[in-house]
C-alpha cells in the first residue's frame, strides 16, 4: 500500500478488492445478493436476523424489554447472521433488507408479514406497535426522537470512522484517526453534558434513545469496542460512566446483549434464541461451543 501522503485520487475510481483490508471478502460497490439462501422461520410471531453487533444489540434489548413488561406478542426467534461469511448477501436476507446490514426483522403476526430494516426503524416500529419506551406526549416524543435520530447520524462517526481506522485499517494514519478521535470525544462530551441534567437520554424515563446509544456509547465507555478506553480517557467522563452502567444493570439488557453474540466468554453466547429458556439451557457454554444446528 502506498503513503497515504503519496496518494492522489484517480479520475474515475475503480474497485480494486485487494485494498479492501480486513473486509475486503465482504465489502464491494454494488447491492443486491450473491447467491440463493432462504432464511429460516421460527413459530414466534417476529423473526430477527441480525448479529450481536452494536446495531444488532439495540433490537435484541428491546425485544427482551418488551418480554419483560409483559408484551407477550413480542416474543421472538433470533437467528444468526454471519456478516464475515457474507450471509447478508443471501436472496431470502437482501429480500427483508435491500441493503444487505443487520439487523432485519420479519412481522408475520398479521395477515401479510411487514420487513423493517434499519435499527432506528426497527425500534421505532416496536415501540409504536407495543406503546412502550416512547413517550407519546408531544414533547417528550421529540426529544425522544430526536436523540434516536442523534445516534443514528453520530454512530457512523464512531463506527466507520473512528473504529475503522483505529482499529481495522490496514495501515495506522495519523490523519483520520486524529479526526474522527476528536468528533468520537465532542460526541462523548455532548452526552456527558446531556446526562449531567438528565437521569436518562431523553428525561427522566427510559425510552428507546437509551437502548440505541448504549451499545455503541455505554460499549465504548465502558472499554467494550476497540480497545480504545484509554486512548480516548472514556473514564473522564463521569456521567456517561454512571449512565452506562445504570443501563447495563438492567436484566433485559444483559439478555439481549448475548443474544446472536459470538465473541467473549462462551456462557456469555447465545447465537440463537428461540425461546426465553434458551439463557439457561443453549448458550455456547452448554453447547460444548457448537452452533444449535450441531454444527
Amino acid at each position: 500500500m502506498s503513503n497515504p501522503a503519496d496518494y492522489s485520487p484517480p479520475k474515475i475510481w475503480t474497485w480494486d478488492q485487494a485494498s479492501g483490508g480486513r473486509f475486503a471478502n465482504i465489502n464491494r460497490p454494488i447491492s443486491g445478493p450473491t447467491h440463493e439462501k432462504e432464511l429460516p422461520v421460527g413459530r414466534h410471531p417476529l423473526q430477527l436476523y441480525s448479529l450481536a453487533t452494536p446495531n444488532g444489540v439495540k433490537v435484541t434489548v428491546m425485544l427482551e424489554e418488551l418480554l419483560a413488561l409483559g408484551h407477550s406478542g413480542a416474543e421472538y426467534d433470533a437467528w444468526l447472521i454471519r456478516i464475515g461469511e457474507g450471509d447478508q448477501f443471501g436472496s431470502g436476507f437482501v429480500s427483508v433488507n435491500p441493503n444487505s446490514k443487520i439487523p432485519a426483522l420479519l412481522d408475520r403476526s398479521g395477515p401479510a408479514p411487514i420487513r423493517v430494516f434499519e435499527s432506528g426503524a426497527i425500534l421505532t416500529y416496536l415501540a409504536e406497535k407495543f406503546g412502550a419506551f416512547l413517550p407519546t406526549e408531544p414533547a417528550a416524543r421529540a426529544e425522544t426522537l430526536s436523540w434516536l435520530f442523534w445516534q443514528m447520524g453520530s454512530a457512523p462517526y464512531l463506527g466507520g470512522g473512528f473504529g475503522h481506522f483505529y482499529a481495522y485499517a490496514p495501515t495506522k494514519m495519523e490523519y483520520p484517526i486524529n479526526r474522527f478521535a476528536m468528533e468520537t470525544k465532542r460526541q462523548l462530551d455532548v452526552l456527558d453534558r446531556r446526562l449531567a441534567e438528565s437521569e436518562y437520554i431523553a428525561g427522566s424515563t427510559y425510552t428507546i434513545a437509551d437502548i440505541a446509544i448504549w451499545p455503541w456509547y455505554g460499549g465504548l465507555a465502558k472499554g467494550w469496542l476497540y480497545d480504545a478506553a484509554e486512548f480516548l480517557q472514556v473514564g473522564s467522563y463521569k456521567n456517561l460512566q454512571r449512565w452506562a452502567d445504570m443501563i447495563g444493570e438492567r436484566p433485559a439488557v444483559r439478555r439481549g446483549r448475548m443474544v446472536n453474540r459470538v465473541s467473549g466468554d462462551l456462557a456469555s453466547q447465545l447465537h440463537e434464541r428461540h425461546d426465553a429458556s434458551d439463557f439457561e439451557t443453549r448458550t455456547q457454554d452448554k453447547l460444548g461451543g457448537k452452533d444449535p444446528a450441531g454444527t
